[in-house]
């Protein structure tokens, strides 16, 4: 892929970029509570394998197709980068839609979010070197010297992370303050992100035209295979631990749709030479535009192949509500399909 001249983002961009981030994780805070920590614990079965699938399939299938579709160093660690990222509040949007566990969704999105502190920069450490190496070779190459030097910026990547992370913080704050307040800035995080990566999304095009037609069809296939292939993981893996179809749609979602925002934030803030920085953005951005149209189709089909299986939990919460916990729902004999039929309620969670 040819080097992408002048900037790709405008400081305007990177502006809105900024607000959105505040934003979205202000958001993602004011929407936690004690509840959504308590079904880790309740259920760390499903929390592993949310955590097998975020931070031990999306890492690997990144790199594979990194290698696979023999993209150039910079847009591979793009990929590499994308794949060790927590879930988001999207995820949490399109499970709801779904009819997928939206507390299984929040508590896998918090816990994923506070491991990525620790996960992301060791993945990276294990993926990246290779193309690192490819990169200061170039930039040698380029220079003409031997005083050039690449290296994935660790601490940098940390220190941006805690960085996103503060706002979670005060939007924890504020939802022991006011409930009200609360609600108002997660739904406002949600409207707020999809107002401004499509706005980012349309400007970007528009004004790299030429970028649009000259970026390899590798390049595309990177972008939209990523989500695709960890809806695909999520799905089978947490299917062959056997987590119940309510679950399995969170974290096939949780899985596929990692925190675009966030990686913007990390390649903006720790890669500072331009070249390498314009080509990660360019990813990010391919994948941010892909990942909402699959995660929509997607949704579409879960949502209607989970219909009666959802029907079912529904019923038989009402029926707790109605008779206590321990109720247990009787349907007649082959009423349930297999994949429901020994637990009825799908292990449905407190609070959901």
């Amino acid at each position: 892929m040819k080097e992408i001249e002048g900037q790709l983002l405008h400081d305007v961009d990177q502006i809105l970029l900024a607000v959105m981030i505040l934003i979205i994780m202000f958001g993602m805070g004011a929407s936690l509570t004690l509840n959504d920590f308590k079904t880790v614990a309740r259920r760390p079965r499903l929390v592993f394998v949310g955590f097998l699938s975020q931070f031990g399939f999306m890492p690997l299938i990144a790199f594979g197709l990194a290698h696979v579709l023999n993209l150039d160093p910079a847009l591979a660690i793009a990929l590499i980068l994308l794949g060790c990222l927590p879930g988001g509040t999207t995820s949490n949007m399109f499970t709801y839609f779904a009819r997928g566990s939206v507390a299984l969704s929040i508590a896998m999105t918090t816990a994923s979010t506070l491991l990525a502190l620790v996960m992301m920069p060791l993945l990276l450490e294990l993926y990246t070197p290779g193309f690192a190496r490819e990169i200061q070779e170039n930039l040698i190459a380029a220079g003409g010297g031997g005083e050039v030097e690449f290296v994935i910026p660790t601490a940098n990547i940390v220190i941006s992370l805690l960085l996103v992370l503060l706002p979670v913080g005060g939007g924890l704050v504020l939802r022991r303050v006011s409930r009200g307040w609360a609600k108002v800035a997660e739904d406002t995080a949600g409207f707020t992100a999809m107002i401004v990566i499509v706005f980012l999304i349309v400007t970007t095009f528009a004004r790299h035209l030429d970028l649009v037609r000259a970026t390899p069809w590798q390049v595309y296939l990177a972008a939209v295979s990523l989500g695709l292939t960890g809806f695909f993981f999520g799905f089978w893996v947490s299917r062959l631990f056997g987590a119940q179809p309510i679950y399995q749609r969170a974290i096939a979602l949780e899985t596929g749709i990692q925190n675009g925002p966030v990686a913007f934030a990390i390649i903006l803030l720790s890669f500072p030479e331009q070249a390498v920085q314009n080509q990660m953005v360019w990813l990010g951005i391919l994948y941010s535009t892909f990942v909402v149209i699959s995660s929509s189709y997607f949704t579409l089909y879960l949502r209607k192949r989970g219909k009666f299986d959802w029907e079912v939990y529904q019923n038989t919460m009402i029926h707790r509500r109605l008779f206590g916990p321990g109720y247990e729902t009787r349907y007649p004999e082959g009423y349930l399909p297999p994949r429901i039929a020994g637990d009825p309620a799908q292990g449905g969670l407190e609070g959901e």
